[in-house]
């Protein structure tokens, strides 16, 4: 299957490039007596008049590769692409509209990282650039990428480019080039990451005693459904790392034990070095002491802030692993490759890395997403049924509140996405459930990144994706039940109180409990006579929601999202026991098949304490209602 590609900004207007002449001249290039008066031409168009001037000039090689490079950089073709980049709104919507009427989203992560091409290696710029080039045209990017590949072969590999540039005849511009840079554009020139710009400004009193600022900053990542990722002949993850010269890896025991090898083949295969870190990430090991744990492995490995780590795992690796690269650095990259539903459609891509803490569910973490989010449905084809069945309520959720053409697919798939774990296995005579399960894993992610980069730091509580997250965080760990069952359960009650008030019908209050029963999710966990845990559940995300409940709830039809603001003890007990007799009539009494940590294997976080790292909160401090639930 080709891979499927996101890529997501919040973004500053694009700032087009000049016109491309017959000779493909960028304005900053021009004398003064050769301005062109014509209209600016869009960044795409002069991707395009470049690929049109290789077909017409291929890129000429010698054996002299260093010759064949400052003939490369010494023609106005090539300076003006170079001049391009940096010019480019890398962050821009305008930008990923461009590529996407012309069918080359693929090409829009690279161009974003171009706009710091100046401050790359030769051999990350030409491997970048063939990126972007191959989306365009892919006979033109296999000769561009056969070109990174001899760079990278070469001694010039970790030359920087503006390094290069400054050694030829166009010298004297690019020194006029730096200083301009340096105070108009200093992410073109000085980059700490390529992945991040940042801007604000600010307001005095006259005597300077009060200063008022603004701070905003734009991030972009990018999310790919990739099949059989750890095939050799699969270069993603080599063309990520080979100018680098290494991959640093986190990755979970369990995955560890079944593709660890693989892992290190692929790596030696390309000749990159791969220094793995396995830890065990089950989900009472999400604590701080596991973090912390990650953070002195950077150190001792001397991770770099601008060097991407490789987290190959499930949520709870997604959620550690991705909190020590916040937290090192203040800023470190990272690749996620997810090896489970959970972290594929949901943990993997979410910019929302966390661990628990003083028996709160994700009470310490920071918002930090991958640069690349990778989920390959071939690794589920080694999960128990267990661990694949509560993942897929992520997918539900999604399908619930925002996508009706995504939940009418998961009714027409059914059980089978789990017993052929995604189309990878026990396929024979079904032609369907392979293109079924390509279609709901993309669907699925789309809504879900849509809505969390619509509102990365959570900067209000309209969050449709926390369906099934209100009263479910209060239960989970004391009932000993697996994530997904407990948002299960959470999401089912949520459609009957939706049903309740008159924002869905009755049938699509079953539709909902029918899809979720249809997967052996559950619907019902006795934990749920302990009301007062619910209701103490609601006023502690009260809290955290800034005194508003907000909770998200089917309404209008399945597909919409409604919230609900307001309801009180006697409601909530009220609609629990009529929820419960609704329950009743459901198969198994509307029970799950092995909700429970204990059931597949886990270890149960109501029994297992978690070790800490510092000395346990006061008595009157563990009091506090600023403790909070995820």
């Amino acid at each position: 299957m080709d891979a499927i590609t996101f890529s997501l900004a919040q973004l500053n207007s694009l700032v087009l490039s000049s016109e491309i002449s017959s000779s493909f001249v960028h304005q900053s290039l021009l004398s003064p007596d050769m301005t062109s008066s014509t209209a600016p031409m869009s960044v795409v168009s002069v991707f395009q008049g470049f690929i049109a001037h290789q077909k017409e000039k291929p890129l000429a090689t010698t054996f002299n590769l260093r010759h064949d490079l400052e003939a490369l950089f010494s023609t106005e073709v090539f300076n003006n692409l170079i001049l391009t980049f940096v010019d480019s709104a890398a962050f821009s919507a305008s930008l990923g509209k461009e590529f996407a009427a012309v069918e080359a989203i693929a090409g829009i992560s690279a161009c974003r990282r171009l706009r710091s091409c100046l401050n790359f290696s030769l051999g990350q710029f030409f491997m970048t650039l063939a990126e972007l080039l191959y989306a365009f045209d892919t006979a033109i990017g296999e000769r561009w990428y056969a070109l990174a590949n001899r760079v990278l072969q070469s001694e010039l590999k970790d030359t920087k480019v503006l390094s290069f540039l400054l050694q030829g005849e166009r010298k004297d511009f690019y020194i006029d080039l730096v200083g301009q840079l340096t105070e108009s554009n200093p992410h073109a020139i000085y980059p700490t990451s390529c992945f991040r710009e940042s801007a604000g400004f600010v307001e005095s009193t006259a005597d300077d005693q009060t200063v008022e600022a603004v701070v905003s900053t734009s991030t972009f990542t990018t999310v790919k459904i990739v099949d059989n990722t750890l095939n050799v002949e699969n270069l993603l993850l080599r063309n990520i790392y080979i100018s680098h010269g290494r991959c640093v890896c986190l990755i979970d025991q369990n995955v560890e034990q079944y593709y660890g090898e693989r892992l290190e083949h692929y790596f030696a295969h390309h000749n990159i070095p791969l220094q793995k870190q396995v830890h065990r990430a089950m989900e009472v090991d999400k604590g701080i002491y596991t973090v912390e744990k990650m953070l002195g492995e950077f150190k001792q490995l001397g991770v770099s802030r601008n060097e991407p780590v490789l987290l190959v795992g499930g949520g709870v690796l997604a959620d550690t692993g991705g909190l020590a690269c916040a937290l090192y650095h203040r800023n470190t990259p990272y690749v996620m490759l997810s090896t489970s539903i959970v972290a594929g459609v949901d943990a993997g891509p979410s910019p929302r890395t966390c661990c628990d803490g003083f028996g709160y569910k994700n009470l310490f973490g920071a918002y930090h997403p991958p640069i690349l989010s990778i989920t390959d449905r071939f690794f589920f084809s080694t999960l128990r049924e267990g661990w694949l069945r509560h993942g897929i309520i992520e997918i539900i959720k999604m399908a619930v509140v925002k996508d009706l053409e995504l939940f009418e697919y998961l009714e027409a798939a059914g059980p089978r996405l789990i017993s052929t774990r995604f189309g990878t296995i026990d396929t024979q005579g079904d032609d369907t459930i392979d293109p079924l399960s390509q279609k709901i894993l993309g669907g699925a992610i789309r809504s879900y990144v849509a809505a969390e980069y619509n509102n990365l730091y959570e900067t209000h509580q309209c969050r449709p994706h926390a369906y099934g997250h209100t009263w479910s965080p209060g239960f989970e760990i004391e009932a000993g039940l697996l994530h997904g069952h407990a948002v299960a359960i959470g999401m089912g009650f949520g459609a009957y109180l939706s049903y309740r008030m008159s924002w869905i019908s009755e049938a699509e209050c079953h539709r909902i409990m029918k899809l979720i029963s249809s997967f052996g999710l559950s619907l019902w966990h006795d934990v749920l006579n302990n009301k007062e845990t619910l209701w103490a559940s609601q006023q502690k995300i009260f809290q955290k929601r800034g005194q508003n409940l907000v909770a998200p709830l089917p309404k209008g039809k399945i597909g919409q999202c409604g919230y609900l603001n307001e309801l009180s003890q006697q409601t909530l007990f009220q609609a629990i026991d009529e929820y419960a007799s609704l329950c009743a009539s459901y198969p198994r009494g509307g029970w799950g098949i092995e909700p429970h940590c204990s059931d597949v294997g886990l270890e149960d976080p109501s029994t297992v304490g978690q070790p800490l790292s510092s000395p346990l909160l006061s008595e009157q401090e563990n009091s506090l209602e600023a403790l909070s639930l995820a």
